[in-house]
């Protein structure tokens, strides 16, 4: 959805995107703005609020903005992974703990309903477990052995919030969906790799590996192989795609677009070089703000806030105290593409500073 924007609902966006990586809150909103037409924020708030779509550790264990049948759907898939991402951290911590005992302990100091921060749920079991620290524990519960969403208002529009906790079953009124008998062919993960080829296809298997964190899903692409096609890339890689996938020409102009910090555009793949050269390759994990020129990576963007920001006391504005749109090239851009970064940086002003601001600065080359 990054050729042309999308007549689509926020809800059915975040689906196709398979989600959107949300550890830093806002920043979803923008992934949308860059990809739907005419997006409100606001559709995206109630669509929280509303319990339609939720933030949770999922995919590489990072958090998640998901719709709230994948994360049932797909949750149990990922447990074992996200286990095993948290003991690569603290595996000497929590080397003495039965994670299995720590999931029960934990869902009973949840069964009042009551939504905690990690710290105040590890603290509430670290009693019974001392040695390892109430970070280790925590990160396990929340992250690990339990099935979690992080409540609004954190996630919402405009609006900061610490981190408050939930299991998805309180949060949802469900259970999350128990994985299938084991027979090899891992429906599940053939639902995750069709889906991740509707969104992010060509790509390898090692694209979906490292967009899902799971090991390759080799189960669920051998049983799919009837259904998809394939290709080779520059390198002579294999590539995996569905057969009515759209596949643009090589030579389709890609307009300016704006993408949020971690955006799965460039995360969801192994081989970034696609769309990001080698050389700013670090960018994508450091959570830079990216400009697509021409469908690749060949600036950043932030935000400048404002001198003297009207604190709600009624200071006029004026255009020192709005909020600017800064981006940095990482090459050096050509007069008409200088021109179409600028005026998409104007739209995204717009958008960020709902309609009080259209300033953007487009720097030199780095």
């Amino acid at each position: 959805m990054l050729l042309e924007r999308a007549e689509l609902p926020p809800l059915d966006a975040v689906s196709h995107l398979c989600g959107l990586q949300a550890q830093e809150p806002q920043e979803p909103f923008a992934g949308l703005w860059s990809r739907l037409r005419g997006f409100q924020p606001d559709v995206l708030s109630d669509l929280l609020t509303g319990r339609q779509v939720v933030r949770t550790h999922l995919m590489r264990r990072t958090v998640h903005l998901v719709t709230a049948a994948d994360v049932l759907s797909w949750r149990a898939r990922h447990n074992a992974m996200l286990r095993q991402r948290v003991l690569g951290v603290y595996r000497r911590e929590l080397a003495g703990v039965d994670l299995d005992e720590l999931a029960a302990a934990g869902r009973e100091v949840l069964a009042d309903g009551e939504p905690r921060s990690m710290a105040q749920l590890a603290r509430a079991v670290a009693d019974r477990w001392p040695e390892p620290g109430t970070r280790p524990l925590g990160e396990m519960l929340v992250a690990g052995v339990l099935p979690m969403v992080q409540l609004p208002p954190r996630g919402v529009w405009r609006q900061k919030a610490g981190v408050r906790n939930a299991l998805v079953s309180s949060w949802l009124g469900r259970e999350i969906d128990p994985l299938p008998a084991e027979d090899g062919s891992d429906p599940v993960g053939q639902e995750l790799v069709r889906r991740y080829l509707a969104a992010y296809g060509p790509a390898a298997t090692a694209d979906v590996r490292a967009w899902s964190g799971l090991a390759g899903l080799p189960g669920a692409v051998a049983a799919l192989r009837g259904e998809l096609v394939t290709f080779r890339d520059e390198r002579g890689r294999e590539l995996l795609d569905l057969p009515d996938a759209p596949r643009p020409d090589p030579e389709t102009p890609a307009p300016v677009r704006f993408l949020p910090a971690f955006d799965n555009a460039i995360l969801g793949y192994d081989d970034r070089t696609r769309i990001i050269d080698d050389t700013d390759r670090g960018l994508s994990v450091a959570g830079a703000r990216v400009v697509l020129v021409d469908g690749r990576v060949a600036a950043t963007w932030d935000v400048e806030p404002g001198t003297g920001t009207d604190s709600g006391k009624g200071i006029k504005k004026t255009e020192e105290t709005l909020d600017t749109v800064v981006v940095t090239p990482l090459r050096a851009f050509s007069r008409s593409e200088r021109a179409e970064v600028a005026e998409e940086g104007e739209q995204l002003a717009v958008f960020l500073s709902d309609g009080e601001s259209a300033r953007v600065r487009v720097g030199r080359e780095v």
